[in-house]
């Protein structure tokens, strides 16, 4: 039996993956024995993925991703950006499976906020990690601002709906805004990884 975090199971679930659920247990053990790791408890704070501390046969502290399945290649593209922002500006890429949606992180430490870094410094320090991501990346096959946007507009409108409009519609009305913005902003040029 595998703990997974309420939110994970809750996500898995509403995007059609039990069965992944049910298949956990046996997918982090093939992983173990490939990666030579032990898996232990997992975050309790992830939304998109099963995120659990890890030690390597060597005793490194490392963290195991598992990405809940859907349509798309989500784990192939985050995959893709890690590998090339190389732990610049990100956590390291370890190892990878893309067909099994894995992924095996170098291991951060204790947030800031457990840390008690004041807001203000936290702010500076993420900010400057995550300018340091940013840069071009003409190489990867990653969807541009505008094709998001599009995206977004798209979900935001469908979503409203089968969800049965659970917010003012104004609100609904400013997120396609955002989106609007968001894609006329593009620029094929000055566009950047972030």
């Amino acid at each position: 039996m595998v703990d997974v975090p309420r939110i994970v199971r809750n996500k898995a679930e509403a995007v059609g993956a039990s069965r992944w659920l049910d298949e956990l247990p046996v997918l982090l053990r093939s992983l173990e024995e490939e990666w030579s790791i032990r898996v232990g408890e997992p975050y309790v704070d992830g939304t998109e993925a099963y995120v659990a501390r890890a030690t390597t046969d060597v005793g490194e502290r490392v963290v195991i991703k598992l990405l809940i399945p859907r349509a798309g290649d989500a784990a192939a593209r985050e995959i893709d950006v890690l590998r090339h922002a190389d732990g610049d500006g990100c956590v390291a890429l370890l190892r990878d499976d893309a067909a099994r949606s894995a992924l095996l992180l170098e291991e951060l430490g204790p947030s800031m906020f457990r840390l008690g870094v004041p807001f203000a410094e936290r702010l500076r320090i993420l900010s400057d990690t995550a300018a340091r991501l940013w840069r071009p990346a003409p190489d990867l096959d990653l969807p541009t601002g505008a094709e998001k946007a599009v995206w977004l507009s798209d979900h935001i409108a469908t979503i409203w709906e089968e969800i049965n409009r659970p917010c003012p519609e104004r609100v609904v009305q400013h997120a396609l805004g955002c989106a609007e913005r968001r894609s006329a902003a593009h620029d094929d040029e000055r566009a950047r990884l972030v």
